[in-house]
């Protein structure tokens, strides 16, 4: 039987909410040094749409952390498989993640981050999934809350598939 797509947020829902997000933290950051760190892959279309809105200059980095098989659940284990780059010693870090479901992964990377001394860490996430969530973790910027569903599209996937739709879907099996 195929999965149901049953639709969250338009195109212009989520143009919007970049650009709110994009103005709160060039105002926030108006003048810093500002090194955002996208987590791989589900990010990459919701940073690239993101720093276009920016009004200030930045640096990006990437870093992939692996907490999902397959499936829809985390695997509870995180795993770093391409380390940042960049040097943050001493600069503030903004952390960008497509979504925060467990808050796993953005406990992993913020523990992570320290170990490298930067001057302030904050995390901006597109979406803030409370169903699931196990460790409580800051939240800076959020563009949208749901509290349930699995969702697909604008970067988020199931199984790397979906990734591609310019909205997003709750998936329905």
């Amino acid at each position: 039987m195929p999965e149901e797509l049953v639709p969250v947020l338009s195109r212009a829902e989520i143009a919007q909410k970049v650009r709110g997000l994009a103005r709160q933290i060039s105002k926030d950051y108006a003048g810093k040094d500002l090194c955002i760190i996208g987590v791989l892959n589900g990010v990459f279309i919701f940073l690239a749409d993101l720093v276009r809105e920016l009004t200030i200059s930045v640096q990006v980095d990437f870093i992939r952390l692996a907490s999902y098989g397959s499936g829809t659940e985390s695997s509870a284990s995180v795993q770093t498989t391409k380390e940042i780059e960049l040097d943050v010693k001493d600069r503030d870090v903004l952390i960008v993640e497509d979504i925060v479901d467990s808050g796993l992964t953005i406990d992993f990377l913020l523990k992570h981050l320290k170990q490298c001394h930067p001057k302030s860490v904050k995390v901006c996430a597109f979406i803030d999934k409370t169903e699931r969530r196990e460790v409580q973790v800051p939240i800076d910027y959020t563009g949208h809350v749901v509290e349930s569903g699995f969702l697909v599209g604008y970067g988020l996937d199931f199984d790397e598939r979906y990734r591609e739709l310019p909205e997003i879907y709750h998936l329905k099996p």
